[in-house]
């Protein structure tokens, strides 16, 4: 006869309000992330930056990530160690690069200096520091990101598990378009290109405490599951993680599927948001104040599509279809914008809303996908490995675009609102660029369907237990 029918997970309550918690520690991540998204005009007005420095700084971004590792290091401690304290670690490292960044925006200090970056790259001081600020922030949301993925699948696995993961993402999109609708108006209403950074920086401090207020909950759900396992003679056989278990999960085909069409997809539309704003300045003949306006109705659309698409999943399944239709949205929305003669701002608007809907579609069946594939003792190490491949993308790409918009791109100068002269450009090689990690994610997204057929892992069936 069982003592304890229940656990904390059981009551909707509370596991609704522990995601409450988390999600809205990611949405001031995501508030920092895309910041500066639509300040590349005014970071060419005040700090002279060019759009390669712009692009050197948003690679920044996967620097530590890709090249130190930190990402899998972190799916490990996180395995290891567990979700408070990975959790805790993450918050506080994304406010310390987001110190670091503001310091280096705001300050006088590094005017004119040039450094020879490892005694062969020179540049700017200013930038350098502020990119050192967002890698380092990097690391932190990223670690965030994979610690909340892992907490969802433990407070929601044989219930609302798409649901609950598409309105995490859905929650960390508002502050994607927050930061893309205000950024603007809070640098120009403040005077200066840094204030953004500084609320940014506040509400990262109230993200922490947010999660913090999660830890007190997470304690309280373990040791109710210790409880009614010992009432019930249940015995948890799981192994713990072992370092050896990464050669598990690398040498397994439906792994790598998602992780490429995680890298590919994420890198079209990530580093597009990062020149969005651009492009509705040169391409669309729209005002600096408002361009961001646009662009940020991607993530607001994604704020009610992503747990649409996330119950559909739980209900119906059909996860690896979801896939293909989102990367089918994406190689129209980014062959029309690479169209020269497409200029109407309502066409922008029509394309953003369709990338909104490609872009609800894929995270809220991949991410959910991950759980059916791999162990959940290996899920933070196999999370933050996809994180890994992705982090190449978010850091190749916008500095490929950087780097192509000053090579080939620019076609002439404007005067801005405040009388400076800035660089005009045509957007349409970077927007084939975008195109063709599309067709790509594609052809990977027919790749995992074939492959979940193969080995029946599931992708195609609801995910709430019945």
């Amino acid at each position: 006869m069982e003592k304890i029918r229940e656990t904390l997970r059981d009551s909707a309550v509370a596991r609704w309000t522990a995601l409450a918690l988390v999600a809205f520690t990611m949405l001031t991540g995501y508030y920092l992330t895309d910041v500066m998204a639509p300040l590349k005009g005014l970071l060419e007005e005040q700090l002279t930056w060019n759009s390669t420095e712009y692009g050197i700084f948003t690679s920044a971004y996967g620097w530590f990530n890709v090249f130190l590792l930190m990402l899998i290091f972190g799916g490990i401690i996180l395995d290891k160690m567990g979700v408070r304290v990975t959790g805790l670690g993450a918050a506080a490292v994304m406010i310390t690069g987001t110190a670091i960044k503001f310091w280096a925006v705001s300050t006088h200090s590094l005017d004119g200096q040039v450094w020879n970056i490892l005694w062969l790259f020179p540049m700017k001081a200013q930038v350098f520091m502020a990119a050192l600020g967002y890698a380092v922030f990097g690391v932190g949301v990223e670690v965030a990101g994979i610690t909340v993925s892992k907490i969802i699948v433990k407070w929601f696995k044989g219930k609302e598990l798409a649901l609950a993961m598409g309105l995490e993402m859905a929650t960390a999109r508002m502050g994607t378009a927050l930061a893309l609708a205000t950024s603007v108006p809070i640098a120009k209403s403040l005077g200066h290109v840094s204030k953004p950074i500084l609320v940014c920086l506040i509400m990262l401090c109230i993200g922490f405490i947010s999660f913090f207020i999660f830890t007190f909950m997470d304690r309280k759900l373990d040791a109710s599951q210790a409880a009614y396992d010992k009432d019930n003679n249940v015995q948890n056989d799981e192994e713990a993680f072992k370092v050896r278990d990464i050669f598990k999960i690398i040498t397994n085909r439906g792994w790598w599927y998602i992780a490429i069409l995680c890298v590919l997809f994420y890198s079209a539309v990530f580093p597009f948001l990062k020149y969005a704003s651009d492009l509705m300045v040169n391409k669309f003949g729209i005002s600096e104040n408002l361009a961001g306006t646009i662009p940020a109705m991607l993530p607001f659309g994604t704020i009610l599509l992503t747990p649409l698409f996330g119950n559909l999943y739980d209900r119906k399944g059909k996860g690896a279809t979801i896939m293909l239709i989102g990367a089918l949205l994406l190689i129209l929305v980014h062959s029309f914008f690479s169209l020269p003669f497409l200029t109407h701002w309502i066409v922008a608007i029509i394309l953003i809303i369709i990338l909104g809907i490609g872009f609800s579609l894929v995270p809220s069946a991949m991410w959910p996908s991950v759980p059916k594939i791999i162990p959940e003792r290996q899920l933070g190490t196999a999370y933050s490995l996809i994180f890994w491949v992705q982090n190449w993308g978010l850091m190749g790409v916008p500095a490929l675009i950087g780097w192509v918009l000053d090579k080939y791109c620019v076609t002439g100068e404007r005067i801005t609102d405040s009388g400076l002269t800035v660089h005009t450009y045509n957007y349409t090689i970077p927007m084939l660029i975008f195109t063709s990690l599309g067709i790509l994610a594609l052809v990977f997204a027919f790749l995992l369907k074939a492959e979940d057929k193969k080995k029946g892992y599931g992708l195609e069936l609801p995910n709430i237990a019945k």
